[in-house]
């Protein structure tokens, strides 16, 4: 009896190892995966930062230049400032590409984590992605104010409205001097963005109120250097009582043009009033550029050729969108 006492315990004391061994090989599975799941997150992190530089980066130089093969190296290179090198053979990846009629630059970085303790359940590596996209681009369509501005608003180079025509506290009045276009900036004119002919009230007013709104993209377009003025020495009063009611306390989205009336690019400006009598108006520009006259975005044109020189407004969009 005491014999077969002994194999028993022995044999237990086998299967007891076994299920040891088994059970070891499960906590340190565990252990590793909470272990090198935080160190994927912190990976994670670190691909996400140098996604975002080289996304922001490249639509900068995409902004100024217009050249993709640039844009695309300059995003390769702060990449690779930032740990991660373009390099398939190591298993890291880093793309580049230009979206939605290239007003979206992406980059995508791919690389391999190195696991520590997962590995002895088989898996040594898996792969961590992150992804960031900025809209980058100049707007070239804008709803509502059917009003023009001289550029020398602005400073030349640098695009900044001047001091005395961007400060909310004390907002600038504007005349109309009776012109076909602003021939100095405390000038306004009306416009109809080239659709109208002479630029007759009725049209304008029809845009004002909204019940005949205008874009640039309609036909004719608005293009770079495109004469926008009037055609009939016309003040029309009565518009201005119009944009008091209207437009006042809104923030609208003008096209501003040299002392030729053609146009050369958009800013942004702040209606505070407007005087039917008087034919004054008055308000100030908003630096920088922030969205269309109820707060929707304007309609973005990705930057090729010409499209730099709008900048000169400091109207452009360079935005990390995820």
């Amino acid at each position: 009896m005491l014999r077969r006492t002994a194999s028993r315990t022995r044999a237990n004391d086998g299967q007891i190892i076994v299920i040891f061994a088994l059970g070891l090989v499960a906590m340190i599975a565990m252990v590793g995966l909470v272990l090198d799941g935080g160190s994927t997150f912190a990976q994670r992190r670190l691909e996400q930062n140098a996604a975002d530089l080289a996304a922001m980066a490249a639509a900068n130089d995409f902004l100024v230049t217009g050249d993709k093969v640039a844009s695309t190296a300059t995003a390769l290179g702060v990449a690779a400032d930032n740990g991660y090198a373009h390099d398939p053979a190591a298993g890291v990846n880093v793309t580049v590409a230009f979206e939605n009629d290239d007003i979206n630059v992406r980059v995508d970085i791919s690389a391999p984590h190195h696991n520590n303790f997962t590995g002895v359940v088989g898996m040594s590596t898996w792969d961590v992605s992150t992804t960031a996209t900025v809209l980058v681009g100049i707007p070239d369509t804008g709803n509502g104010a059917p009003f023009i501005f001289n550029k020398d608003v602005f400073t030349d180079p640098g695009g900044v409205p001047l001091p005395q025509y961007s400060d909310p506290n004390h907002p600038f009045v504007f005349g109309d001097g009776n012109g076909d276009v602003p021939n100095d900036p405390d000038d306004i004119a009306w416009t109809c963005y080239g659709t109208c002919g002479n630029v007759d009230s009725a049209t304008v007013r029809s845009m004002v109120d909204g019940t005949s709104p205008v874009t640039t993209t309609l036909d004719p377009s608005v293009d770079f250097t495109e004469y926008i003025g009037q055609a009939n020495n016309g003040n029309h009063a009565t518009l201005f009582g119009d944009v008091d009611q209207l437009l006042s306390g809104m923030e609208v989205a003008v096209p501003i043009v040299d002392d030729n009336g053609l146009f050369q690019g958009w800013a942004m400006f702040h209606v505070t009033s407007a005087q039917q009598g008087a034919k004054t108006l008055t308000g100030y520009f908003v630096s920088p550029f922030n969205g269309g006259p109820n707060g929707e975005p304007l309609h973005i044109t990705g930057c090729t050729g010409s499209c730099p020189k709008p900048r000169y407004l400091g109207v452009y969009v360079l935005r990390l969108e995820n």
